[in-house]
């Protein structure tokens, strides 16, 4: 007997995650993209997707009052698999899912680690505003050359990167960001000192940083000193800024 083919696996974004006093007006809507692998045709574990929920509960709560909506973007397959950039386009139809929800709300992509990789990727989709990765991974090259950064233009852009990372190289990033500040003068960078990969060990610090940067980026809400300085600073100054210990008290002054 012949074995019914499986259906091939679909991206998924589901319900957007709630904190109290959630209104029901959506003025903009953040896309949390999960780390993965560079090669896999598994389906994602949903390990990758939980372990976002708490930091989108974070941003949620911190745009409670903008109409903010968060959604964590469930992949089709665990991998980036080369040339086929997997996440990326998960994460262009997600862009394109928001607006047949919501209608044309700002999208704000936040990728960590290979979803990192994705949102910078993606940030070409009309829908998409701006861009916020984490620690991520990237290539040395890629089979067409560097990785590409044109899509980036005319969007705020900031990558945070821990200066222990032994997963992803910090590196990397910085030389990203160099050639991304020349084609978009709205890109900044900030090293967390002494943290690694998940960027855990100065997680308060960069939630507060985060918020900061969706808000700013999204509703026009006035950034933070340190990332408007980050924005205006000329490389390598902007692009090699420290998140500095108590980062997140000090906006509550």
């Amino acid at each position: 007997m012949a074995q019914r083919a499986l259906p091939l696996p679909e991206a998924r974004l589901g319900r957007a995650v709630q904190t109290a006093g959630a209104t029901d007006e959506v003025s903009g809507v953040v896309l949390l993209l999960p780390d993965g692998e560079a090669d896999s045709r598994r389906r994602p574990s949903t390990l990758s997707y939980a372990v976002q929920l708490p930091f989108a509960r974070s941003l949620a709560r911190a745009g409670v009052g903008d109409g903010l909506a968060v959604h964590v973007l469930r992949y089709r397959w665990r991998g980036w698999n080369a040339a086929d950039a997997h996440p990326a386009e998960d994460a262009a139809w997600a862009a394109d899912e928001v607006q047949r929800r919501y209608g044309d709300v700002p999208v704000c992509l936040v990728g960590h680690g290979m979803g990192g990789r994705a949102a910078l990727r993606a940030a070409g989709h009309g829908a998409v505003t701006s861009v916020l990765a984490m620690a991520p991974w990237l290539p040395e090259r890629t089979a067409d050359g560097p990785e590409p950064v044109k899509q980036l233009m005319g969007r705020p852009v900031l990558i945070v990167h821990g200066t222990n990372d032994e997963r992803t190289d910090p590196e990397l990033s910085y030389r990203l960001a160099e050639r991304a500040k020349k084609a978009n003068r709205d890109t900044c960078r900030f090293e967390v000192h002494s943290d690694g990969h998940a960027l855990r060990q100065h997680r308060s610090e960069v939630v507060a940083l985060a918020a900061d940067f969706v808000r700013g980026s999204l509703f026009a809400r006035s950034y933070a000193r340190p990332v408007a300085d980050a924005l205006a600073a000329p490389p390598p100054l902007g692009l090699r800024m420290p998140l500095a210990a108590g980062f997140g008290r000090s906006l509550r002054h």
